[in-house]
């Protein structure tokens, strides 16, 4: 039996996975309270559902890192509170968030998240933590795809230049 091969979760945590979870958990804190904000400002749909998606998710991990922190004694970062909802006519044109930006400013949060989740397996020493974000980068990986499909289906992707490859004699 070798250092730190029993249960992981009798082992303890290292500063790298405490503080990478304290953060994510702040972050995903304020995901939640961003994405109830933009929901707001949305008009689209099937843009709705995947923003309440993202926010149910949302609230999934963050039920999983807190009960982490709580099990290894670690106090959690404040949460941000619960945003008063809106009524999209009640937002000033000018002063609205235009669906095309809010799926671009969520798919951002993903992207960031599937990095930050891979950060954490890279680091985490306990299989368990390791193990967690891994499924957060599936299900993460998961609604990227569906932002990804919706953006283009409505015309809101704005792609890089593409690449065609001719032949020299085009």
């Amino acid at each position: 039996m070798g250092i730190l091969s029993g249960n992981p979760q009798d082992e303890p945590m290292h500063y790298g996975e405490v503080f990478s979870a304290w953060n994510y958990l702040m972050v995903a804190n304020k995901d939640i309270a961003d994405s109830q904000v933009l929901l707001s400002h949305v008009g689209d749909d099937d843009l709705k559902k995947l923003l309440h998606e993202s926010i149910e998710a949302g609230k999934g991990e963050v039920k999983q890192v807190a009960e982490l922190l709580k099990a290894n004694g670690i106090a959690q970062p404040p949460a941000a509170p619960e945003p008063p909802s809106a009524e999209l006519n009640d937002i000033p044109v000018g002063a609205r968030f235009p669906d095309a930006d809010v799926a671009a400013t969520a798919s951002m949060a993903l992207a960031t998240g599937l990095v930050t989740c891979s950060k954490i397996m890279a680091q985490s020493i306990r299989e368990d933590i390791g193990m967690m974000f891994g499924q957060f980068h599936i299900a993460k990986a998961a609604l990227s795809a569906k932002y990804l499909k919706l953006t283009k289906e409505k015309g809101w992707l704005i792609p890089p230049p593409l690449h065609h490859n001719k032949s020299i004699d085009d």
